[in-house]
C-alpha cells in the first residue's frame, strides 16, 4: 500500500486549493518553502497529487498564518513535525509562544473594540436626542 493509498484519496492541486482556500500559486510556494510535512506525490506526468493528510496539515497552516505566525516559525514547526517523535516539547514551546502573541493581539483588539463601542454609544445618544453639538465638529 502506498502512502497516498494509506492516507485516502488522491487530490489534484486545484481540489486542494478549493478545500484549503489557498491559491494554486500559494500551494506551490508552501511546497517550495518546505511547509508540508511530507513530500507531495507526483503522477507519472509530473502532476502534483495530495492526500487528505496534506489537506488537514494545510488547513492548520492556513490558521497559523491567518493568526500571524511568521513564515520562519511555520517552517520550523513543519520541520519539527517532519523529524517525527522526540521534539514535542520544542513544538509546544513554539505553539505556546504563538498563542501568547495571539492572546496579546486579542486583548489589544478588545480594548480597541471597547473604545469604538463607547464612541458608537455617544453618537447614538446624541442622534437620539436630535443634537450633534460637541461631536468634534471641525467648524466649532
Amino acid at each position: 500500500m502506498t502512502t497516498t493509498e494509506a492516507a485516502g484519496q488522491s487530490l489534484s492541486i486545484g481540489e486542494v486549493a478549493e478545500r484549503t482556500g489557498l491559491s494554486v500559486h500559494a500551494l506551490r510556494f508552501y511546497e517550495r518553502k518546505g511547509l508540508l510535512v511530507g513530500p507531495v506525490q507526483r503522477t507519472s506526468g509530473g502532476r502534483r497529487r495530495y492526500t487528505s493528510v496534506d489537506v488537514e496539515w494545510l488547513l492548520i497552516c492556513v490558521k497559523l498564518r491567518e493568526s500571524g505566525m511568521p513564515l520562519a516559525d511555520l517552517e520550523h514547526f513543519a520541520e519539527l513535525v517532519r523529524r517525527g517523535p522526540g521534539n514535542e516539547e520544542e513544538r509546544l514551546r513554539l505553539l505556546d509562544a504563538h498563542r501568547q502573541r495571539v492572546d496579546a493581539q486579542i486583548q489589544a483588539l478588545e480594548e480597541c473594540r471597547s473604545v469604538i463601542c463607547w464612541k458608537v454609544g455617544v453618537y447614538a445618544e446624541h442622534l437620539a436626542r436630535g443634537e450633534a453639538d460637541g461631536l468634534w465638529d471641525p467648524t466649532i
